[in-house]
């Protein structure tokens, strides 16, 4: 079999196994990712993974760069790349995108032993450098910005003080006393 046929075997093949299930994701025919653990779990990895042309016979492009592996820091990611590589070379010239994601999901905990959750980077400033942030956010505030017409119809409802005269948002009470009021006999 060529290397298309090979790929669009075990492309149908992962759709038939993973449908339905919310930790796999297709991002392209030759692109996918596998979410290791719970959303929740302190010791979850998203595993991406990519076909070159000639995959199987050559190895799958494999990454950890996603978004969600941040909290990861670089020597785990490092020891699981040399675990799944060792995998691969185990596995070279069959179809193994199966295989890779099972062992990763039977070997998440010895993958992540030595895992410490990362902080989101956070940056230290002295006071000075906060109080210089403080007060750039202060100027950045606008007031909102009113058009002529706009400015027009304020200062014709308003007085000489800017303020709105008193009452200018009642009800007409004679209007309203036409229309929704009691009947009387």
């Amino acid at each position: 079999m060529t290397a298309n046929e090979d790929q669009e075997m075990e492309l149908e093949a992962l759709r038939s196994i993973y449908e339905g299930d919310d930790c796999f994701k297709e991002l392209s025919p030759v692109s996918f990712q596998y979410r290791i653990g719970d959303h929740e779990d302190t010791k979850a990895f998203l595993l991406e993974i990519s076909w070159p042309e000639t995959y199987p016979e050559t190895a799958p492009r494999i990454s950890l760069d996603a978004f969600f592996n941040n909290r990861i820091c670089a020597e785990v990611k490092k020891a699981i790349m040399t675990k799944l590589e060792e995998q691969v070379e185990a596995n070279l010239g069959t179809a193994m995108m199966y295989t890779l994601f099972e062992w990763a999901k039977e070997n998440q905990e010895s993958l992540m032993e030595n895992h410490q959750p990362v902080a989101t980077a956070v940056t230290l400033t002295s006071n000075s450098e906060m109080t210089n942030v403080i007060s750039s956010s202060k100027k950045k505030e606008k007031k909102e910005q009113l058009t002529k017409s706009q400015k027009r119809k304020m200062t014709g409802r308003t007085d000489n003080r800017g303020e709105l005269p008193r009452g200018w948002d009642w009800v007409d009470v004679i209007k309203l006393s036409k229309t929704g009021g009691k009947e009387e006999d």
